[in-house]
Order: structure tokens, then sequence, then C-alpha cells
């Protein structure tokens, strides 16, 4: 079974649940998930967790991301993206240093409405379901956090830029949010996920090339173990004596760990912990009132 992450490079026409079924037919195993979900229509990437790292799904989708969009301006759609129904088309009449002044606006963040084309759940039902239905709910606006935006070309009326986002950021709202600032309405032409925390792009593997390497029966030099993940937290072994401590999930506290650093460790921080063995076993978080180190995440096999 493979333990770990792989980066796979997400194609148009595919689901992230596509690609997740793909991928369980070509390596033969069934604990497989991704960790968050990209519209069919655009393409990039999309770390995908086997086996005991499929506990870190959760955790990868609130990593940030960044995307390179392509926006139209001059035309609404009510999926707000060119993949739907066309609702309005508008001649643009501004001017490049408006259109950039309107983009660099958005960087810092806003209160963004999700779009009803999305896999948002209220009450159980998904929003897109809901908009296949004609039916069009009220959404509460939420903050997303956009720390910068490169514009990489305008070619009236089509502008291409960079973004890089908080989780919950919807590139097809933002682009949507410029048109309307703008006065003249967009949409999303196109997207690419370049980056989900540290799975970049460039090493990206496509489905074909995935079957390939299960072909050769050399897949495991494109897994990423579950600790390189946390390799920005603080490292501690157990002490032999106390592997299984760490084993049966019970709290620890410093006189059984050997850390990495020699340095105060600070309250709520995470713990990358592994047993006497060097196997990564789970991340603790250091709990200060209560003086020990309690499990976040186990990672046994």
């Amino acid at each position: 079974m493979i333990n770990g992450i792989i980066n796979i490079y997400k194609e148009a026409g595919y689901t992230s649940h596509d690609v997740v079924a793909r991928l369980r037919g070509i390596v033969k195993q069934k604990k497989i998930g991704h960790t968050g979900t990209l519209d069919p229509d655009a393409v990039g990437v999309l770390p995908v967790c086997f086996g005991n790292a499929t506990k870190l799904c959760d955790m990868l989708t609130d990593k940030s991301k960044e995307y390179e969009a392509c926006m139209l301006l001059g035309v609404t759609t009510d999926t707000l993206d060119m993949s739907g129904q066309i609702l309005s088309e508008n001649e643009v009449l501004v001017s490049e240093e408006a259109v950039r002044e309107a983009v660099m606006s958005f960087v810092g963040g806003y209160d963004q409405i999700p779009p009803m084309y999305s896999a948002l759940k209220v009450n159980g039902k998904k929003l897109y379901e809901l908009a296949r239905e004609g039916k069009e709910i009220e959404r509460k606006a939420r903050h997303v956090e956009i720390p910068s935006i490169e514009i990489v070309s305008v070619e009236l009326p089509k502008v291409v830029f960079k973004v890089s986002c908080s989780k919950g950021t919807y590139i097809r709202s933002l682009c949507a949010d410029i048109g309307d600032k703008l006065g003249c309405g967009a949409a999303m032409k196109s997207l690419k996920r370049t980056r989900v925390g540290s799975f970049k792009v460039e090493a990206a593997l496509t489905l074909a090339q995935i079957e390939e390497a299960m072909a050769k029966s050399c897949i495991e030099d494109y897994v990423l173990a579950s600790d390189e993940v946390f390799m920005d937290c603080l490292g501690a072994i157990v002490k032999p004596e106390f592997d299984k401590v760490l084993a049966n999930g019970n709290k620890l506290i410093f006189p059984q760990l050997e850390l990495e650093e020699n340095r105060l460790v600070k309250d709520g921080e995470w713990i990358r912990v592994y047993n006497s063995q060097r196997i990564f076993s789970a991340v603790y978080v250091y709990e200060k009132a209560a003086g020990c180190l309690k499990p976040f995440k186990m990672f046994l096999t």
C-alpha cells in the first residue's frame, strides 16, 4: 500500500473526484483522498493523499494557494466563468490603467461572496445542486486573504494575472468582483493552480505519468512522505522505553523525547514526532497549561 502524497497535475475535463477514481484504478488502492476541489475546466496542482496520509487531506486544504487566471472583461455568466450561460455582454471602455488599479485594489483581502456554482454545502446540499434546480440562496460573505497579485498581461478585454490567496478564495468570484468594480462585468476564462502549500506545478505528474510509473514499478519515487508536510515544525524522537506510549496515542512529556533543537517550545506549537526507530508517527501539539504534548494527528501504519 502507498502511504504518502503525490503531486498530481489535474487536467481539464476531470473533476477532483474523477482524479481520485482514476487513481484508485491505476494504483489498485482504495484509501485515497484529494486535498481541495478544482473546477472541471481548471488545471494544475492537486495533491492527492494515499493510505495513512489521507489524514492530511483537511490540513492540506487549509494551505495557501497560487493561481494563474485569465479574466475576460465585458461579459458575465451564471457560473462566473466561461463554461456558464452568458447573462450580459458589455463594451469594454475602461483604460488599461483603470484595469490595473482595479485588480491591484484587491491585494490584502476582502469579504467575498461564494458563487452559487460551488461545492459549498448549505443544509447538507451543495450550492451547485441548488443552482442547477434554478434556486439561488443568500450566501454570507467570507473574508479571504490575498497577499499578492501580479498582472502578467493586459490585452483588453483579456487580463492575465497571478494571485496568491488563502483557503476558500474563489478566483471566479474575484474576476466577477473586479468586473463589477470596473462597471463592465467580467468572467474567468481559464485557471491554472500553480501551488498548494509547498506543492508546485513544475513537479506535478499527470495521470498518464502515474500509469507509466506504475508499469515501471517506480511509483514510490514520486511519493512524498507525510512528514515532509511538517518539516517547518520542530521534530522530536521518542526515547525507546516510551515507544509504547507513542504507539498508543497517549500524551507525551518532554523528558520522554529528544528534540531536534534545544529551544523553548511555544504554547500551541506543533511537534513532528518519530518513534525510536525514527519512523514518523504523529503530530503532537504542546499545551503549556497541561504541561504536556497531546496527539493531534497519528500516522501509524
